[in-house]
């Protein structure tokens, strides 16, 4: 079977946002948040790197809230140019409309967080069975990534993002794992 490209998938996936209701977004979205909180994973860390979901993304919402409950750091990026940056959030207040209008911490009051051991969850528009990943095309997460090697990496997606195979480069950075509605991709 011949590999579309990326520019393929990515319209594919967007047609599927699109269409998809609210409400079938919010219950496959608390469907995977529910799967990633009972991994030994989210038990064992005390940092969660999320990313702030928009247009139709997996919501991390439950999960942010769920960080907060269970005495967590949580984090979240913030784009300067080409570089992405990770700033701890202790409430909603702490963001503002940044990059392509996606939520970004309020930088100036906020502290960075480096940590090498933290759990980060991995946005993406397609995935593989394999667990290779396309990316929007910035490249953020691979630089970011690629800084902070030992981090552990889970994907959220919805199964409409999964592909049997999709385009890699060798520096593209996989997940350990994949989430979605139905199943943990290991």
């Amino acid at each position: 079977m011949e590999t579309r490209s990326k520019k393929e998938i990515r319209s594919e996936v967007k047609k599927h946002r699109r269409e998809a209701t609210q409400e079938q977004i919010r219950a496959n979205s608390n469907a995977i948040c529910e799967k990633f909180l009972e991994l030994q994973e989210y038990k064992e860390t005390s940092v969660v790197f999320a990313y702030m979901d928009c247009k139709n993304e997996v919501e991390t919402k439950a999960v942010i809230e769920q960080c907060w409950k269970d005495k967590k750091t949580i984090a979240v990026p913030k784009v300067f140019g080409e570089i992405m940056k990770y700033y701890v959030i202790t409430s909603y207040d702490d963001l503002e409309e940044g990059y392509f209008g996606i939520p970004e911490p309020k930088y100036e009051s906020l502290q960075e967080i480096v940590c090498e051991d933290g759990l980060m969850i991995l946005p993406g528009v397609a995935f593989d069975v394999e667990r290779h990943r396309v990316g929007y095309g910035g490249g953020f997460y691979d630089r970011y990534l690629e800084a902070h090697p030992n981090m552990k990496k889970i994907a959220f997606a919805f199964e409409f993002q999964m592909f049997e195979k999709v385009p890699f480069e060798e520096f593209d950075r996989q997940p350990e794992k994949i989430i979605t509605e139905k199943r943990i991709i290991v």
